[in-house]
């Protein structure tokens, strides 16, 4: 059977390059939705849960937020929990912390930047840092966390899954958060779309900087005086 001729007007091949079209050319941004009941996510300001069970961040309509959120100060039940946890807002700094290298050192990271957040699944803390394979995971022993615990008191407020303890060594000098664990997972994929060659480049860098200083003018002192 011979070959159909290309219809008239079109040249050879074009059928097959308007196909190739659909797969090269930019797409249209995708539509965010609520992971949970559909409804559409106006603009990049929404809230985020944590699914517990498949250990990742979930994107949520003010609705569904509200219905499983929970106050990390004032709600005191001790019963059990969903599988859905919201992230809350709150962002705490302690001046006065005690992580310095002594600290760091039996952290064991070997990076500037690490959090740490409370694992229900697991049962434990567990200690995390940015690198340009994403979010990549040091293990963290009881007694090095006793350390962590002992020298600030914001890791004796993490909720568990939904906060994390976010330190940085830069300068001869360390800083100590408690930051929305959503804000740590953010700066993970900001430094693995920025990392240049062995140690990140100084677009990441200025990137971490830039990063911290917004989370500096967020951060609040805890209610109550500091041990």
């Amino acid at each position: 059977m011979s070959a159909r001729p290309p219809a008239a007007g079109r040249p050879p091949g074009a059928g097959a390059l308007t196909g190739l079209r659909r797969f090269t050319a930019p797409r249209p941004p995708r539509e965010e939705r609520c992971e949970l009941c559909g409804a559409r996510l106006a603009g990049e300001d929404h809230r985020h849960l944590v699914d517990t069970e498949q250990r990742a961040l979930v994107c949520a309509c003010g609705p569904c937020a509200q219905l499983m959120d929970r106050d990390p100060v004032m709600d005191r039940d001790p019963g059990p929990r969903g599988r859905f946890r919201t992230v809350p807002g709150r962002v705490l700094t302690d001046t006065r912390h005690r992580v310095d290298d002594r600290v760091w050192e039996a952290l064991r990271v070997p990076v500037s930047v690490a959090f740490f957040f409370r694992n229900s699944a697991l049962g434990r803390p567990v200690a995390l840092y940015p690198s340009p394979a994403g979010a990549t995971e040091s293990e963290l022993d009881e007694p090095a966390w006793h350390i962590v615990t002992d020298a600030t008191r914001l890791a004796g407020l993490l909720e568990p899954d939904t906060e994390a303890l976010l330190m940085r060594r830069h300068d001869g000098r360390s800083e100590c958060f408690l930051v929305p664990v959503d804000l740590c997972y953010e700066l993970v994929g900001r430094m693995r779309l920025r990392w240049q060659g062995f140690d990140g480049g100084a677009e990441a860098r200025a990137d971490l900087d830039d990063f911290f200083a917004r989370v500096r003018d967020r951060a609040r002192e805890p209610e109550g005086s500091l041990p």
